[in-house]
Protein backbone atom coordinates (compact mmCIF):
# COMPACT_ATOMS: atom_id res chain seq x y z
CA UNK A 1 0.00 0.00 0.00
CA UNK A 2 1.32 3.55 -0.42
CA UNK A 3 1.39 5.48 3.11
CA UNK A 4 3.36 8.74 4.46
CA UNK A 5 6.49 7.95 6.28
CA UNK A 6 8.74 10.03 8.10
CA UNK A 7 12.14 9.16 9.54
CA UNK A 8 13.03 11.99 11.40
CA UNK A 9 11.71 15.00 12.87
CA UNK A 10 11.06 18.04 11.00
CA UNK A 11 8.21 20.05 8.84
CA UNK A 12 6.25 19.18 5.34
CA UNK A 13 10.24 18.36 3.99
CA UNK A 14 10.38 15.25 5.86
CA UNK A 15 7.36 13.39 4.36
CA UNK A 16 7.78 10.78 2.20
CA UNK A 17 5.56 8.62 0.09
CA UNK A 18 6.23 5.37 0.35
CA UNK A 19 5.64 1.39 -0.44
CA UNK A 20 4.76 -0.49 3.31
CA UNK A 21 3.31 -4.08 3.23
CA UNK A 22 -0.63 -4.17 3.72
CA UNK A 23 -2.15 -4.47 7.18
CA UNK A 24 -3.74 -7.60 8.82
CA UNK A 25 -6.20 -6.81 11.76
CA UNK A 26 -5.44 -8.85 14.98
CA UNK A 27 -7.62 -9.77 17.59
CA UNK A 28 -10.48 -6.86 18.03
CA UNK A 29 -9.20 -4.90 14.92
CA UNK A 30 -10.69 -4.11 11.51
CA UNK A 31 -8.95 -3.41 8.89
CA UNK A 32 -9.95 0.00 6.54
CA UNK A 33 -9.96 0.82 3.60
CA UNK A 34 -9.41 4.56 3.81
CA UNK A 35 -11.53 7.08 1.64
CA UNK A 36 -10.61 10.24 3.52
CA UNK A 37 -7.87 11.21 6.35
CA UNK A 38 -8.40 14.36 8.53
CA UNK A 39 -5.52 16.42 9.13
CA UNK A 40 -5.17 18.03 12.39
CA UNK A 41 -2.19 20.35 13.65
CA UNK A 42 -1.37 17.44 15.89
CA UNK A 43 -0.36 15.76 13.21
CA UNK A 44 2.33 18.68 12.14
CA UNK A 45 3.49 18.85 16.02
CA UNK A 46 4.05 15.10 15.82
CA UNK A 47 6.37 14.99 12.65
CA UNK A 48 8.27 17.72 14.33
CA UNK A 49 8.67 15.77 17.41
CA UNK A 50 6.94 18.72 19.59
CA UNK A 51 3.74 16.76 20.60
CA UNK A 52 2.45 15.46 24.22
CA UNK A 53 3.79 11.71 23.40
CA UNK A 54 7.21 11.16 21.68
CA UNK A 55 7.69 10.86 18.85
CA UNK A 56 9.42 7.33 18.08
CA UNK A 57 10.43 7.51 14.06
CA UNK A 58 9.81 6.07 11.37
CA UNK A 59 6.64 6.43 12.05
CA UNK A 60 3.24 7.29 9.52
CA UNK A 61 1.37 9.75 10.99
CA UNK A 62 -2.31 10.47 10.99
CA UNK A 63 -4.90 9.83 13.94
CA UNK A 64 -8.37 10.13 12.09
CA UNK A 65 -9.85 8.62 9.30
CA UNK A 66 -12.52 7.61 6.86
CA UNK A 67 -13.36 4.65 5.19
CA UNK A 68 -14.88 1.19 4.02
CA UNK A 69 -14.12 -1.93 6.77
CA UNK A 70 -12.30 -4.80 4.30
CA UNK A 71 -11.96 -7.23 7.17
CA UNK A 72 -12.40 -8.18 10.36
CA UNK A 73 -10.45 -10.05 13.42
CA UNK A 74 -11.01 -12.63 15.40
CA UNK A 75 -13.84 -11.66 17.89
CA UNK A 76 -14.98 -8.71 16.39
CA UNK A 77 -19.07 -8.24 16.42
CA UNK A 78 -21.17 -4.98 15.87
CA UNK A 79 -19.34 -4.17 12.70
CA UNK A 80 -19.33 -5.81 8.71
CA UNK A 81 -17.22 -6.25 5.80
CA UNK A 82 -18.26 -3.26 3.30
CA UNK A 83 -19.56 -0.83 5.96
CA UNK A 84 -18.52 2.90 6.07
CA UNK A 85 -17.09 4.04 9.46
CA UNK A 86 -14.93 6.89 11.03
CA UNK A 87 -12.29 5.93 13.16
CA UNK A 88 -9.81 7.60 15.79
CA UNK A 89 -6.40 5.79 15.46
CA UNK A 90 -2.93 5.77 14.02
CA UNK A 91 -0.79 5.52 10.83
CA UNK A 92 -3.90 7.22 9.08
CA UNK A 93 -1.35 8.51 6.37
CA UNK A 94 -2.11 5.51 4.24
CA UNK A 95 -4.35 3.44 1.52
CA UNK A 96 -4.94 1.48 4.63
CA UNK A 97 -5.27 1.11 8.50
CA UNK A 98 -5.93 -1.56 11.05
CA UNK A 99 -7.74 0.08 14.38
CA UNK A 100 -9.31 -1.64 17.42
CA UNK A 101 -13.48 -1.97 16.79
CA UNK A 102 -14.21 0.20 20.13
CA UNK A 103 -12.44 2.84 18.11
CA UNK A 104 -14.89 2.54 14.96
CA UNK A 105 -18.27 4.79 14.26
CA UNK A 106 -20.56 4.37 12.28
CA UNK A 107 -21.45 6.57 9.63
CA UNK A 108 -24.42 7.67 9.05
CA UNK A 109 -25.57 7.45 4.88
CA UNK A 110 -26.27 11.12 4.68
CA UNK A 111 -22.85 11.36 5.87
CA UNK A 112 -19.70 11.78 3.03
CA UNK A 113 -16.57 9.68 3.40
CA UNK A 114 -14.94 13.43 3.93
CA UNK A 115 -17.34 14.37 6.50
CA UNK A 116 -16.88 11.58 8.24
CA UNK A 117 -12.86 11.94 8.05
CA UNK A 118 -13.58 15.49 9.71
CA UNK A 119 -15.54 14.39 12.55
CA UNK A 120 -13.92 12.37 15.59
CA UNK A 121 -11.21 14.47 16.63
CA UNK A 122 -12.80 18.03 16.67
CA UNK A 123 -16.15 16.66 17.70
CA UNK A 124 -15.40 14.54 20.60
CA UNK A 125 -12.79 17.19 21.47
CA UNK A 126 -14.92 20.15 21.54
CA UNK A 127 -17.55 17.51 23.53
CA UNK A 128 -15.06 16.90 26.05
CA UNK A 129 -13.74 20.70 26.53
CA UNK A 130 -16.83 22.31 27.06
CA UNK A 131 -19.55 19.78 28.81
CA UNK A 132 -16.53 16.94 30.64
CA UNK A 133 -14.31 19.90 31.59
CA UNK A 134 -15.75 23.13 31.77
CA UNK A 135 -19.52 21.77 32.58
CA UNK A 136 -20.89 24.19 30.60
CA UNK A 137 -24.40 24.96 31.73
CA UNK A 138 -27.01 26.98 29.27
CA UNK A 139 -26.82 30.19 28.84
CA UNK A 140 -23.09 30.87 29.21
CA UNK A 141 -20.82 32.72 27.19
CA UNK A 142 -17.66 30.76 25.44
CA UNK A 143 -15.14 32.07 23.45
CA UNK A 144 -13.68 30.35 20.83
CA UNK A 145 -10.23 31.11 19.43
CA UNK A 146 -9.48 30.10 15.77
CA UNK A 147 -13.25 29.44 15.57
CA UNK A 148 -13.23 28.45 11.36
CA UNK A 149 -10.62 25.99 11.75
CA UNK A 150 -11.52 22.33 12.50
CA UNK A 151 -11.67 22.75 16.29
CA UNK A 152 -13.46 25.99 15.93
CA UNK A 153 -16.36 24.74 13.70
CA UNK A 154 -17.16 21.84 15.61
CA UNK A 155 -16.72 23.52 18.64
CA UNK A 156 -19.59 26.48 17.60
CA UNK A 157 -21.93 23.71 16.85
CA UNK A 158 -21.36 21.50 19.81
CA UNK A 159 -21.61 25.12 21.86
CA UNK A 160 -24.75 25.98 19.93
CA UNK A 161 -25.96 22.01 21.09
CA UNK A 162 -25.20 22.71 24.23
CA UNK A 163 -27.45 26.10 25.34
CA UNK A 164 -24.12 28.22 24.79
CA UNK A 165 -23.61 32.02 23.60
CA UNK A 166 -20.80 31.65 21.53
CA UNK A 167 -18.30 34.75 20.77
CA UNK A 168 -16.06 33.61 17.66
CA UNK A 169 -12.45 34.97 16.64
CA UNK A 170 -11.08 34.44 13.48
CA UNK A 171 -8.53 36.35 11.05
CA UNK A 172 -11.16 37.55 7.99
CA UNK A 173 -14.26 38.82 7.52
CA UNK A 174 -14.96 35.59 5.04
CA UNK A 175 -14.13 33.16 7.78
CA UNK A 176 -15.86 35.46 10.55
CA UNK A 177 -19.08 34.82 8.43
CA UNK A 178 -18.71 31.19 8.11
CA UNK A 179 -18.55 31.50 12.29
CA UNK A 180 -21.60 33.14 12.15
CA UNK A 181 -23.79 30.52 9.63
CA UNK A 182 -23.05 28.17 12.09
CA UNK A 183 -24.58 30.18 15.01
CA UNK A 184 -22.22 32.27 16.51
CA UNK A 185 -24.11 34.95 18.13
CA UNK A 186 -21.12 37.34 18.30
CA UNK A 187 -18.11 37.44 15.64
CA UNK A 188 -15.20 39.27 16.23
CA UNK A 189 -11.67 39.75 14.01
CA UNK A 190 -8.62 38.38 16.18
CA UNK A 191 -6.17 41.41 14.94
CA UNK A 192 -8.48 44.07 16.07
CA UNK A 193 -7.12 46.60 18.69
CA UNK A 194 -8.78 46.31 22.26
CA UNK A 195 -9.92 42.78 21.95
CA UNK A 196 -10.19 42.50 25.69
CA UNK A 197 -12.68 45.13 25.66
CA UNK A 198 -14.79 44.65 22.81
CA UNK A 199 -14.92 40.78 24.42
CA UNK A 200 -16.07 42.36 27.43
CA UNK A 201 -18.64 44.72 25.85
CA UNK A 202 -20.23 41.86 23.68
CA UNK A 203 -21.00 40.02 27.27
CA UNK A 204 -22.32 43.06 29.19
CA UNK A 205 -19.06 43.71 30.32
CA UNK A 206 -18.55 40.63 32.64
CA UNK A 207 -16.38 38.63 30.18
CA UNK A 208 -16.98 35.23 29.31
CA UNK A 209 -17.61 31.94 31.20
CA UNK A 210 -15.33 29.44 29.10
CA UNK A 211 -12.55 30.41 27.15
CA UNK A 212 -10.87 27.51 24.86
CA UNK A 213 -7.58 28.73 24.42
CA UNK A 214 -5.58 27.22 21.32
CA UNK A 215 -3.07 29.69 20.30
CA UNK A 216 -1.25 30.13 23.44
CA UNK A 217 2.28 32.27 23.51
CA UNK A 218 1.60 35.99 24.36
CA UNK A 219 -1.57 36.18 23.63
CA UNK A 220 -2.59 33.82 26.96
CA UNK A 221 -2.34 36.68 28.83
CA UNK A 222 -4.93 38.25 27.11
CA UNK A 223 -7.06 35.47 27.52
CA UNK A 224 -6.88 35.10 30.81
CA UNK A 225 -8.34 39.04 30.76
CA UNK A 226 -11.35 38.27 28.86
CA UNK A 227 -12.85 35.25 31.85
CA UNK A 228 -15.65 36.63 33.71
CA UNK A 229 -15.80 35.51 37.85
CA UNK A 230 -15.03 31.94 38.11
CA UNK A 231 -14.81 31.61 34.57
CA UNK A 232 -12.78 28.89 33.32
CA UNK A 233 -9.55 28.96 30.36
CA UNK A 234 -9.46 25.38 29.28
CA UNK A 235 -6.21 24.78 27.35
CA UNK A 236 -6.47 22.47 23.88
CA UNK A 237 -3.39 23.80 21.84
CA UNK A 238 -0.61 25.88 21.28
CA UNK A 239 -0.58 26.91 17.67
CA UNK A 240 1.89 29.67 18.31
CA UNK A 241 4.33 26.87 19.27
CA UNK A 242 5.27 29.70 22.01
CA UNK A 243 5.71 29.44 25.84
CA UNK A 244 2.73 31.20 27.79
CA UNK A 245 3.53 33.22 30.47
CA UNK A 246 0.70 33.20 33.84
CA UNK A 247 1.36 34.37 37.49
CA UNK A 248 -1.38 31.46 38.97
CA UNK A 249 -2.41 33.68 42.32
CA UNK A 250 -4.02 36.15 39.63
CA UNK A 251 -6.78 33.65 39.12
CA UNK A 252 -8.17 33.86 42.87
CA UNK A 253 -9.29 37.39 42.30
CA UNK A 254 -11.66 36.03 39.98
CA UNK A 255 -11.77 32.18 41.78
CA UNK A 256 -10.84 31.61 37.64
CA UNK A 257 -9.59 28.18 36.02
CA UNK A 258 -6.95 26.96 34.07
CA UNK A 259 -8.27 23.85 32.61
CA UNK A 260 -6.22 21.48 30.33
CA UNK A 261 -8.40 19.26 27.79
CA UNK A 262 -6.34 16.26 25.74
CA UNK A 263 -8.35 14.23 23.76
CA UNK A 264 -6.43 11.09 23.96
CA UNK A 265 -6.79 10.23 28.13
CA UNK A 266 -10.82 10.07 26.99
CA UNK A 267 -10.18 7.31 24.67
CA UNK A 268 -9.21 4.80 27.32
CA UNK A 269 -12.21 6.07 29.73
CA UNK A 270 -15.36 3.93 28.49
CA UNK A 271 -18.10 5.96 30.59
CA UNK A 272 -16.30 9.35 29.20
CA UNK A 273 -16.52 8.07 25.73
CA UNK A 274 -20.23 6.66 25.97
CA UNK A 275 -21.38 9.97 26.90
CA UNK A 276 -19.83 11.31 24.09
CA UNK A 277 -21.00 9.20 21.57
CA UNK A 278 -24.40 9.50 22.95
CA UNK A 279 -24.35 13.20 22.68
CA UNK A 280 -23.15 13.55 19.13
CA UNK A 281 -23.98 10.38 17.23
CA UNK A 282 -27.85 11.68 17.68
CA UNK A 283 -26.94 15.47 16.31
CA UNK A 284 -24.91 14.09 13.36
CA UNK A 285 -28.07 11.56 12.65
CA UNK A 286 -30.30 14.63 12.50
CA UNK A 287 -28.15 16.90 10.37
CA UNK A 288 -27.69 19.28 13.24
CA UNK A 289 -24.54 19.11 13.65
CA UNK A 290 -21.86 18.91 10.43
CA UNK A 291 -18.58 18.65 9.96
CA UNK A 292 -17.02 22.06 7.46
CA UNK A 293 -14.55 20.29 5.24
CA UNK A 294 -12.27 22.38 3.78
CA UNK A 295 -9.34 22.24 1.39
CA UNK A 296 -8.59 18.56 0.08
CA UNK A 297 -5.43 17.30 -0.72
CA UNK A 298 -4.40 13.84 -2.81
CA UNK A 299 -2.21 11.52 -0.21
CA UNK A 300 0.92 12.34 -1.57
CA UNK A 301 0.48 16.06 -1.44
CA UNK A 302 0.54 15.55 2.51
CA UNK A 303 3.46 18.11 2.52
CA UNK A 304 1.56 20.69 0.34
CA UNK A 305 -1.27 20.16 2.91
CA UNK A 306 1.25 20.82 5.79
CA UNK A 307 2.32 23.56 3.92
CA UNK A 308 -1.14 25.30 3.62
CA UNK A 309 -2.57 24.66 7.23
CA UNK A 310 0.72 26.03 8.14
CA UNK A 311 -0.06 29.08 6.77
CA UNK A 312 -3.57 29.80 8.51
CA UNK A 313 -5.71 30.14 5.41
CA UNK A 314 -7.68 26.96 5.97
CA UNK A 315 -11.45 26.78 7.20
CA UNK A 316 -12.64 23.62 8.51
CA UNK A 317 -10.60 20.20 8.05
CA UNK A 318 -8.34 19.91 5.69
CA UNK A 319 -8.43 16.21 4.04
CA UNK A 320 -6.26 14.00 2.59
CA UNK A 321 -7.50 11.41 -0.11
CA UNK A 322 -5.64 8.33 -1.02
Amino acid sequence: MKAIQVHRAGGPEVLELVDLPKPSPGPGQVLVRLEAIGLNFADILYVAGEYLVRTRYPTVPGMEFAGIIEALGEGVEGLQVGQRVAALGSGAFAEYATVPARAVLPVPPQMSAAEAAAFPVSYFTAYFALQTQARAQPGEWVLIQAAAGALGTASIQVAKALGLRVVALASSEEKLALCRSLGADVTLLNTQDNLVDAVKNATEGQGVDILMEVVGGAGFAHSLKMLAYRGRLLVIGSASREMAQMYPVSLMKGNQSVIGVWLTPFLSDPAALQAATAFLMPLVASGKVRPVVGERFKLEEAAEAFRFVLSRKNTGKVILEP
